[in-house]
C-alpha cells in the first residue's frame, strides 16, 4: 500500500535500505557510530553518504545536486531514519539550502549548496529564549555600519546541528516591524564573536545556544533581501514541515517493526505475547495509522513538485502535526508492549521514544500545527 514511486525511486530506496544494513545494521555498529546513542550526527558516516551523491537529492544539478524533488528528499529522510542512519545534519541543511536556493544570490548558492552536496552541514538560527513560536518577536539585532557591514548582537537557543555545522541561516532585526524588521543573513560558524554551547538533552548533543557579540558580516551577507526574512521563512515552510514528517514516519514504521518483532518472539504463558488480542489490537490501530501517515506525507511532497511556487500550509501542517504525533504514539505504544525491555538501553525503543517525544516540539509545536490547520478554515 501507498507505494507509487517511480522506477528510480524504487531503486533509491533500496539502495538507502541496503546502506542502512551493511553501516548501521547492528547495535554495535550504531553504539559505535553515535557515542552510544549520545550524538545523532556522524561526520564520516555523512561523508560516505555524500560520496554516493545522496546529500543534493533534491537539489539543482548546477550545484552538484541531483536535480531531484522533494519526494526524493522525503524517501531520503524516511529510510535514512527508519535504518537509524546516524546523518541528523541532513534535515536542517537541507531546509536551509532550499532557502539559499530560492533566495541567495549567484555566489552564495554555488558556495553554500556545493557545501551541502558535498557532505557540509547547515543550521538554521532562529528561535531566541524569549522567542519561539512567536518567532516575530526576535531580539537579535543586525545593525548596518557606515561602512556597509553588519554588525549584530544577541542569542539564539535551542539551534540544531550548530556545533557541527559550517555555516548557519541566521535570522535577525534589522527593523522595528514584527515582521518586515527581519532579515535573513549567511553566517560561517567560525565568524569572530560567535560562540556555540551545546544544550544538553535526553536526545545527546542536537541542539545549542548560540551566542553573537559583536558579529560583523559583511554587506553581501543578506539572504534575499533586507527586511524581507518573515516572507523567505513563511516560504520555506513546505519545506521544514515536510521533511520533518518523512523523518518521523521513517522512525515510527522504525519503533513499530521493532515492537512487532519483539511480540512475535516474547512468550509469556505458553504463547507469544503478540497473540494475545489486547496486544494484536494495538498493533493493527498503530500499522492504520502508520500508513495514513504515509499516504499523506507522499501526497503532500507529490503536490509541492507539481506546484513548486505554492504554498500548502494547511497540508504541510497536517503532515508534520500526523507524523510526529504517531511516531510519539507508536513509541509509547511500543515501550509498553515491551514492557522493562522496552525501558532498557539493552533495546533500541528507548531510543525511540527520546527521538519522538520531542519532535512534537520542534519544528512548530502541534499546537502551533492545528492553529494553522485551523485557520485555514476561517476560524
Amino acid at each position: 500500500m501507498g507505494s507509487r514511486l517511480t522506477p528510480e525511486q524504487t531503486d533509491f530506496v533500496a539502495a538507502l535500505r541496503d546502506f542502512a544494513k551493511r553501516e548501521c545494521g547492528t547495535r554495535e555498529q550504531r553504539d559505535a557510530l553515535t557515542a552510544r546513542g549520545t550524538e545523532p550526527h556522524n561526520p564520516e558516516l555523512y561523508g560516505r553518504l555524500a560520496d554516493l551523491g545522496w546529500l543534493g537529492v533534491c537539489l539543482p544539478e548546477e550545484y552538484g545536486g541531483a536535480g531531484g524533488g522533494l519526494a526524493d528528499a522525503c524517501l531520503f529522510l524516511e529510510e535514512t531514519s527508519y535504518g537509524l542512519v546516524p546523518a541528523g545534519g541532513f534535515v536542517t541543511t537541507v531546509i536551509a539550502a532550499k532557502a539559499y536556493e530560492r533566495f541567495g544570490t549567484e555566489a552564495q548558492k554555488r558556495d553554500v549548496l556545493s557545501r551541502a552536496v558535498g557532505g557540509g552541514v547547515l543550521a538554521i538560527a532562529m528561535s531566541e529564549p524569549s522567542a519561539g513560536s512567536d518567532v516575530g518577536a526576535l531580539r537579535c539585532r543586525a545593525r548596518q555600519s557606515p561602512d556597509g557591514d553588519w554588525l549584530i548582537d544577541g542569542q539564539k537557543t535551542w539551534i540544531s546541528n550548530a556545533h557541527c555545522a559550517d555555516a548557519i541561516l541566521l535570522v535577525a532585526r534589522t527593523g522595528p516591524d514584527k515582521h518586515a524588521g527581519l532579515t535573513m543573513f549567511h553566517l560561517p560558524a567560525d565568524t569572530t564573536g560567535v560562540e556555540i554551547r551545546g544544550i544538553e538533552t535526553m536526545g545527546g548533543r542536537e541542539v545549542n545556544d548560540v551566542f553573537l557579540t559583536g558579529v560583523r558580516l559583511p554587506a553581501d551577507a543578506v539572504v534575499g533581501e533586507v527586511g524581507d526574512g518573515w516572507r523567505q521563512l513563511m516560504a520555506g515552510l513546505n519545506y521544514e514541515r515536510l521533511f520533518l514528517a518523512a523523518n518521523m514516519l521513517g522512525l515510527a514504521r522504525r519503533a513499530f517493526d521493532d515492537a512487532v518483532a519483539y511480540v512475535r518472539e516474547r512468550e509469556q504463558f505458553g504463547r507469544p505475547v503478540g497473540s494475545f488480542q489486547a496486544l494484536r489490537h494495538r498493533i493493527a490501530d498503530l500499522a492504520t495509522e502508520i500508513e495514513c501517515t504515509r499516504l499523506l506525507v507522499r501526497e503532500v511532497a507529490r503536490d509541492c513538485d507539481a506546484e513548486p511556487d505554492r504554498l500548502f500550509p494547511r497540508e504541510a501542517s497536517m503532515a508534520k502535526l500526523k507524523a510526529t504525533e504517531t511516531a510519539k504514539r507508536v513509541a509509547l505504544e511500543g515501550m509498553q508492549m515491551m514492557g522493562g525491555y522496552g525501558y532498557a538501553t539493552e533495546y533500541d525503543m528507548e531510543r525511540h521514544l527520546r527521538a519522538a517525544v520531542v519532535s512534537t516540539v520542534y519544528g512548530g509545536t502541534s499546537e502551533i500545527q492545528r492553529d494553522v490547520i485551523g485557520k485555514t478554515y476561517g476560524l
